[in-house]
């Protein structure tokens, strides 16, 4: 008979969190078309300014699969996820090492928020729950350059940001008639980031 390992002592910590999640569109057809070194080079740039331009806008990143980088903050703060997730698109457009390759990066993501648990696994901060999936989600189902959010998201003061409804629609494990919205900075709000 084979015997479960124990639960983890203590407990994990339940919170609401908005996560984000924003994934490199193309990235299979950058792995076959670059010399293998050079997309790596590019796929390790891409990681790091990710990473990097998360946790600035004080997300705890959780964790990094290929060209996908998922974060989580208080929902306090989803203002500012929402925001971090919209500037890592001009960051991704503007890598130096894509530039000198010759490729243009475009990335989606998705945002959602809810209860996750959280707590460590290998070392690293981990966060389970229903966001991290409507997340992962939302991101596969925006569309090049696109930022989705949950309807939780959308109903919740985010300044200098605006949201546009889309038709429901049907994502694997919520439905076939989820709300999303598209979500933009505001005009003249919206501001470069180096």
């Amino acid at each position: 008979m084979t015997k479960l390992l124990p639960l983890p002592d203590p407990p994990a910590d339940t919170t609401v969190a908005c996560l984000v999640l924003v994934d490199l569109v193309g990235s299979t057809e950058l792995a076959h078309r670059l010399p293998i070194q050079n997309y790596m080079a590019l796929m390790t740039e891409f990681v790091q300014v990710m990473i990097l331009s998360l946790e600035a806008r004080g997300a705890q990143v959780l964790q990094h699969q290929g060209d996908a980088v998922l974060a989580y903050w208080d929902a306090r703060h989803t203002a500012d996820a929402c925001g971090a997730a919209l500037d890592a698109h001009d960051r991704a457009a503007r890598l130096s090492l894509a530039e000198l390759l010759g490729v243009n990066l475009r990335l989606r993501s998705g945002v959602a928020v809810g209860e996750v648990l959280t707590g460590m696994v290998g070392g690293q901060r981990s966060a389970y729950g229903l966001p991290v999936n409507y997340a992962r989600r939302l991101c596969d189902a925006a569309g090049a350059g696109e930022t989705l959010v949950c309807g939780q998201v959308a109903a919740m003061q985010l300044p200098g940001l605006l949201r546009e409804a889309r038709a429901p629609l049907a994502l694997q494990g919520f439905g076939s008639e989820c709300e999303t919205f598209t979500l933009r900075h505001a005009g003249a709000l919206h501001m470069k980031v180096d």
